[in-house]
């Protein structure tokens, strides 16, 4: 029976679709057994920011209602998604939330085929779509368990594409259409498409001038440069939604009248564009990914610097080109090929230029050496379905043209089909091996779970819990309380208090508690009081751009840093209106010199500090006299000397931990050396050293969690866990 090209398309995409879907079980496979990776039996995901939108969906389903402070993602569109998802189908939230990215990453393999058949090659399609569904870095950001956007940030822009191509290669009304729709639902999906909307519409208006130069008829490209304008505008997705469609149906029923009024409508389409929002949001993004400050300085006020946060997260940060061309291919030599493949597509179907925002956005992860800093791992993405194509297109011309001039011709079918089953295999392998050895964990364990999930039943929803932002978005999920910082809300200024209390001594780590907590809830209700006031109103409340700058003003100083010095003493605290919970997991020793940076500034000035040393190692060597803790830190037991690359210091006190059999913390300290500057701790039950300076080993992150050291004034032990440990605030 011979098959119609639309049926070996569908067949072509379910076995890629099947492919994709298989490859990311291995995950599943290899930790079937895992059970600290599993919460009430089920796996829990491997993603921070996934459990933002699960928090979302969970509050849309328990049918919460959202308030003016709440940071729950009620309207988010993943949330709304999952929600839908929870309430139609028989399985339990958990597994929706860590099995949708498998299914939904899998469908890039529809729009890829799509593409290839408007091209007549269906063959580079599916072997584009098996590379390009489980591509590094299209796999690590979809893999299973990694529930965030991502799963549809690639099938959408690979969507619009396809529907340009269509557009532009037949000028079809209804492909029009679907661009600009794709482009909404896009927006509502990840509104920071934004950007990469504006880079398609450009390129499809450079290819506009250069018909105009050669005279030829552009008129069906300015109609679906105006169909994806006013499906840009920055105006309600619904009321978009309605503006398409009605300018769709009059395009169909009334074609002649908007052709003749076609420059008419471009014209508003562009204006209501820039009034509405236009370049603003692009420019922002580049400004945080390309052109980074790590001191952020405030224009108003008392002009505080703070450490960004950009500088500190490895997604936006500069990469090796290897490591850049692996996560597009899977190897170096492959990404070489691909990118031959994908210009040699580009010489013989033009309209793959339409590609080249997906392209270049992708390639902007490395940047230009010496003239544009790289935007770091997260952009790699975006080149992987052109590449593939770019691959599947030179495996297919390169078979073709060895079994065409070198093989019978009676077995020539046979034979090419071989090949590109070689090939493409080969261009697999890299990919598939480095799934088998990507072994993401899950974000937390079932005993840190376990800590959380009592802690809901202790804390109210309305209080807060304090720590570092990574853990921000699992403690609302689990604990279902507030926070004060986590993956969406961390910039310097709020990082600032928060790595202030984890870092120094527990007076003045209660005392900023307690301030940052309500002065964040006074700037919320602030900030409800403005909502519908101008800045010249009488009643305009007035607010200080960051919480410690609006401390320091309403204590009467004009020196932030005089201000935190009189934390020391008796300092007028606000009244206390919710309790306050540290949350202090083991997890974050690994990050603490990473959190002592945000805290560790001058904020009147930007300079460094006190610049605090931690050093932490689980890989050590007793050779008896000597005591190797590895990267060129050594202790001399004999003389209670610390070496340190090329220097030598005294060790004050040598510290052990442990805990007995009835989990209770077991403390032992020796003095060496009184006027040392560094102190060594064993935690034995971790198997983990630390080498520490004064101001850390005070700090109230190590007090409380290694030593359970506690001022019983200020702090209340509430949950005393291996794993995790959680204090209240008690001023």
């Amino acid at each position: 029976m011979q098959l119609t090209t639309n049926k070996k398309t569908f067949i072509l995409i379910l076995i890629a679709f099947a492919f994709s879907f298989a490859i990311r079980l291995i995950w599943v496979q290899q930790f079937s057994d895992t059970e600290q990776f599993k919460f009430n039996d089920q796996f829990m995901i491997n993603t921070n920011d996934g459990y933002f939108y699960a928090e979302g969906a969970r509050d849309i389903l328990a049918g919460k209602i959202k308030s003016t402070n709440d940071l729950s993602p009620f309207e988010s569109a993943p949330s709304i998604l999952t929600a839908f998802i929870a309430k139609v189908l028989p399985f339990s939230f958990e597994s929706i939330i860590f099995y949708m990215p498998v299914f939904f990453s899998s469908l890039l393999v529809v729009p890829i085929m799509l593409i290839a058949k408007e091209l007549k090659r269906l063959e580079v399609g599916f072997i584009a779509a098996l590379v390009g569904s489980i591509a590094w870095s299209y796999y690590n950001r979809t893999m299973v368990g990694y529930f965030d956007t991502d799963l549809l940030n690639i099938v959408f822009p690979t969507i619009l594409l396809w529907s340009l191509i269509w557009a532009i290669r037949t000028h079809e009304e209804k492909y029009f259409l679907i661009a600009a729709l794709d482009g909404i639902a896009y927006r509502w999906w990840y509104p920071q498409s934004y950007s990469l909307e504006f880079a398609f519409i450009g390129l499809i208006g450079v290819y506009i001038i250069y018909q105009v130069i050669k005279k030829q008829e552009f008129q069906a490209n300015l109609l679906l440069i105006t169909f994806m304008l006013f499906g840009m505008i920055n105006v309600d997705g619904f009321i978009r939604f309605f503006i398409v469609v009605a300018f769709y149906l009059a395009l169909k029923y009334k074609k002649e009248a908007v052709t003749k009024y076609i420059y008419y409508l471009f014209g508003s389409a562009l204006a209501l564009f820039f009034i509405t929002g236009g370049f603003a949001p692009i420019w922002g993004q580049l400004k945080g990914y390309v052109f980074k400050d790590s001191i952020a300085v405030g224009k108003e006020g008392l002009g505080l610097h703070f450490f960004t946060v950009m500088q500190t997260i490895r997604e936006a940060g500069k990469i090796p080109f290897e490591t850049f061309a692996n996560r597009i291919s899977g190897h170096t030599i492959a990404f070489i090929v691909s990118i031959i493949g994908y210009i040699w597509m580009l010489v013989r179907y033009p309209v793959m230029l339409l590609s080249l925002p997906m392209v270049g956005l992708g390639f902007l992860a490395y940047g230009i050496p010496g003239l544009v800093s790289g935007g770091g791992l997260r952009f790699t993405v975006y080149a992987v379905p052109a590449m593939a194509l770019g691959m599947g297109y030179i495996i297919y011309e390169v078979s073709r043209f060895i079994s065409t001039k070198l093989i019978t011709e009676k077995a020539e079918v046979a034979s090419r089909y071989t090949l590109m089953a070689i090939l493409t295999a080969l261009a697999l392998y890299p990919n598939i091996v480095h799934v088998i050895k990507y072994k993401v964990p899950t974000v937390f364990t079932k005993n840190e779970v376990q800590v959380l999930d009592k802690l809901k039943n202790i804390a109210d929803r309305e209080d807060y819990v304090v720590t570092w932002w990574d853990y921000g978005y699992p403690i609302r999920y689990y604990s279902d309380v507030k926070t004060l910082i986590d993956g969406g809300k961390h910039s310097g200024a709020v990082n600032f208090p928060v790595s202030y209390i984890l870092t120094s001594p527990q007076l003045q780590a209660a005392k900023m508690g307690r301030l940052d907590v309500e002065y964040t809830e006074k700037r919320f209700a602030v900030n409800e009081h403005n909502k519908e006031l101008d800045k010249n109103d009488t009643n305009y409340i007035k607010w200080a751009n960051s919480n410690i700058e609006q401390m320091t003003v309403e204590h009467g100083f004009k020196d932030t840093n005089d201000f935190l010095d009189s934390l020391h003493v008796n300092t007028q605290l606000p009244q206390k209106t919710r309790d306050i919970y540290l949350y202090l997991p083991f997890r974050m020793m690994s990050i603490l010199p990473t959190v002592a940076k945000f805290s560790d500034i001058d904020l009147m000035s930007g300079k460094t500090n006190r610049r605090p040393f931690i050093y932490q190692t689980h890989r050590f060597k007793d050779s008896g006299t000597l005591l190797n803790l590895s990267s060129g830190v050594v202790f001399n037991k004999k003389s209670g000397m610390l070496k340190i690359g090329n220097q030598e210091v005294k060790v004050k006190e040598f510290l052990v931990t442990a805990y007995d059999k009835n989990k209770k913390l077991i403390r032992q300290r020796q003095s060496l050396h009184r006027d040392g500057r560094f102190y060594l701790v064993y935690m034995r039950s971790y198997n983990t050293f630390l080498v520490l300076d004064e101001s850390m080993f005070n700090s109230t992150y190590i007090q409380l969690f290694v030593f359970e050291n506690y001022d019983k004034n200020l702090f209340e032990p509430v949950i005393l866990n291996p794993s995790s440990k959680v204090f209240k605030i008690k001023i």
